[in-house]
């Protein structure tokens, strides 16, 4: 019994660890996780309800299709029903553009480093994945339009990227569009957009209204804090989500997260405070690291990474000890930095804390 030979390579996904994992590790009775970039808020109360709502509806099968929720968010986007489609998440919706669009020897562009799935189902499908390196954490979009040939079938963007969390601007995203072969799919993940808060984020739907070209990736699974329902869309032109449609399994997202993200999508409040408490937390955590002496990249997302100019592992390593989970630069190809997610106030002032006495022994030790 032999898997594909274009597989037996692939790395296994491996998340931030869980929380019960932890502390059963180490004995400790309270761990505080800011290593999956998950809402420290939780969600919707609305949302809970919804689900509440829903249990004498187990034993049915879901409606395939999302309706109810797809109408919703097409009418408050001002778009057709036939241009969203739903996944568990925005990385099975990453899975199917690679299904639906990748054949062996197909070329796909991704920066490196960025969100790994790009490139992990890409290779399933037997698909050759260009690299194009970072400059200062962005996006270089001038060298990825130079590794555009004819092979070329997708150009994978995250926006903001993860793990650096810098953006790219309606500006650059426009130029970049215009230039650009409209053979070639451009997949913008915008999977921390609602996040933003710098004035100059992409028109998604409006870049949309000018390229056939172009799809944009949403998810329930940050700001909404539904990452547990595994529920997220894509937006497109009818004739790219046909295609993605077609290879899409039936009955793929539950009940309950739809319902969950038809109620959080309406609680516009919840969204508002949980997108001014993540600014806040940005100030207070990039405040910390610039008195610490440290260097981070923008942050417009709902994480910071941040150079600490020593061993990734071992800051990793000392902040677990402590009940702290990040995730360690030395796992995402950025040797001394780490990954925080921007928790709430306490416990962003907890992680500082807990960072500095990590710091200061990981010191000594040198």
């Amino acid at each position: 019994m032999l898997p594909k030979k274009n597989i037996v390579h692939l790395p296994v996904y491996q998340p931030g660890k869980p929380i019960e994992e932890v502390k059963k590790e180490f004995g400790l009775k309270e761990v505080t996780k800011l290593a999956s970039n998950e809402n420290p808020f939780g969600c919707s109360p609305k949302a809970k309800e919804a689900i509440l709502a829903e249990m004498d509806n187990i034993s049915l099968y879901p409606d395939g299709a999302s309706q109810t929720l797809t109408t919703a968010i097409a009418n408050e986007l001002g778009l057709e029903n036939n241009q969203i489609i739903f996944g568990a998440g925005s990385d099975e919706i990453i899975l199917m553009l690679a299904r639906a669009f990748l054949e062996q020897g197909d070329e796909n562009i991704m920066a490196t480093h960025t969100f790994p799935q790009y490139k992990h189902n890409a290779e399933i499908e037997g698909a050759v994945s260009i690299e194009v390196p970072l400059i200062e954490g962005t996006h270089d979009l001038e060298a990825m339009l130079g590794k555009v040939t004819a092979k070329t079938k997708i150009v994978w963007i995250c926006n903001p990227n993860n793990p650096t969390g810098t953006m790219l601007t309606h500006a650059e995203i426009k130029a970049f569009m215009k230039r650009i072969s409209p053979q070639v799919l451009v997949v913008l993940d915008e999977a921390y957009a609602e996040y933003n808060v710098s004035g100059q984020y992409p028109d998604g739907l409006q870049l949309l209204k000018e390229h056939a070209n172009i799809i944009l990736l949403r998810t329930f699974s940050k700001i909404y804090g539904l990452a547990s329902l595994r529920i997220g869309f894509g937006i497109g032109r009818a004739e790219v989500i046909r295609s993605i449609n077609q290879v899409r399994e039936p009955f793929n997202t539950t009940r309950f997260a739809q319902v969950a993200a038809l109620a959080a999508f309406a609680d516009k409040q919840f969204i508002n405070d949980c997108r001014d408490a993540n600014a806040r937390g940005i100030t207070y955590l990039t405040g910390q690291f610039t008195r610490l002496g440290f260097t981070y990249y923008p942050a417009h997302g709902n994480f910071i990474m941040v150079d600490l100019q020593r061993p990734a592992a071992l800051i990793f390593d000392g902040l677990l000890r402590r009940g702290v989970i990040i995730r360690g630069g030395h796992m995402l190809g950025f040797p001394s930095s780490i990954r925080v997610t921007v928790g709430s106030q306490a416990q962003n002032e907890l992680f500082i804390q807990m960072l500095e006495q990590v710091i200061a022994e990981v010191t000594v030790q040198a």
